[in-house]
């Protein structure tokens, strides 16, 4: 028991003193008073479609980058990762694709890969089929924390574009193509300029080099992280109480993908905004006084954006208009 104990103190020790190591490198972060967040994440059955593919870099990747979203949007910058594998009969060549994503978007986002857990559960998984999580600390500046209380009526709703479904939705979108409709990973369609397995893992898009300017300077009043519960779910969660937002359909360009599914699998249009991010990954709420700076700062990072809404009085509702 007390080697247990000490072992708990060691690692507690160890975490602790890589923060405060990680907090004063960083280049990026300069917080005086700095609050951690974490979040854990997973990268859900769009797994089931990298082993369909034999193609595994790519949802490595797609774990950090929507875990450093989804911190984020509390205004957090990332400071470390740790993974989680999980296999029925451990798979060298499959570790190390894993691997080899995870440490891309580590590398890329400024956040240290510490550490995590590879485990083998004979009977647990099928053969080939694996679970991947991970779990992401950041920091931020107490008075820097998302979504401010400030948010009003009249504010605007910024979308940036997604690269595709991200990491979510992919039940659906599974059944659809590969049940439904009967076709293959292999299958090309003329409206992707791919193949269904290759637009289906189209990674998940990073929003921390875009954002990281614009949240410095005090831009951004909220963030929606456009994940599972689509538009419908994510941005009520970032409002006040007295508002709520209207969506102004057709302000931005819906990815052939979305326009496909809902099409082939007949699927309401409330539910393709509730399953999907219909082409948009993350909503940015800025006060009109700060649209032409907070657009300069975008244009710099020559990244698309669009002004796909605002801020209205209400109860917490989303409107699609």
């Amino acid at each position: 028991m007390n080697l247990i104990y000490i072992s708990y103190v060691l690692v507690f020790t160890l975490i602790s003193l890589s923060l405060i190591l990680l907090l004063k490198l960083n280049p990026f972060i300069k917080e005086q008073n700095p609050l951690k967040k974490r979040r854990m994440d997973l990268v859900g059955t769009k797994l089931k479609v990298a082993v369909m593919m034999a193609k595994h870099d790519t949802v490595g990747y797609d774990l950090v980058a929507h875990c450093v979203n989804d911190i984020l949007v509390q205004g957090a910058l990332p400071l470390f990762f740790l993974d989680y594998i999980g296999m029925g009969k451990l798979e060298p060549q499959v570790v190390a694709e894993l691997v080899k994503g995870i440490t891309r978007a580590c590398r890329e986002t400024g956040c240290a890969l510490i550490g995590g857990e590879t485990a083998e559960m004979p009977g647990l998984y099928e053969p080939g089929d694996y679970d991947l999580a991970g779990t992401i600390v950041g920091v931020v500046e107490e008075e820097k924390i998302l979504p401010k209380p400030q948010i009003q009526p009249r504010d605007l709703l910024v979308g940036l574009p997604a690269a595709g479904l991200h990491t979510n939705g992919y039940s659906l979108a599974r059944k659809i193509c590969f049940e439904d409709l009967k076709l293959t990973v292999e299958t090309y369609r003329p409206e992707f300029g791919r193949t269904v397995g290759e637009e289906l893992l189209a990674p998940h898009r990073c929003y921390l080099p875009v954002l990281r300017e614009p949240l410095a300077r005090g831009l951004v009043k909220g963030l929606a992280h456009i994940t599972g519960g689509g538009f419908i779910d994510n941005l009520p969660r970032v409002l006040p109480e007295d508002c709520a937002v209207r969506i102004r359909k057709g302000s931005w360009p819906v990815l052939p993908i979305f326009t496909f599914l809902q099409e082939a699998g007949r699927v309401p249009e409330e539910e393709m905004y509730r399953d999907f991010n219909m082409g948009i990954g993350m909503v940015c709420i800025v006060a009109p006084e700060d649209e032409a700076a907070f657009r300069s700062l975008l244009t710099e990072e020559k990244t698309d954006f669009y002004l796909i809404g605002e801020v209205t009085a209400g109860t917490r509702e989303v409107s699609l208009e």
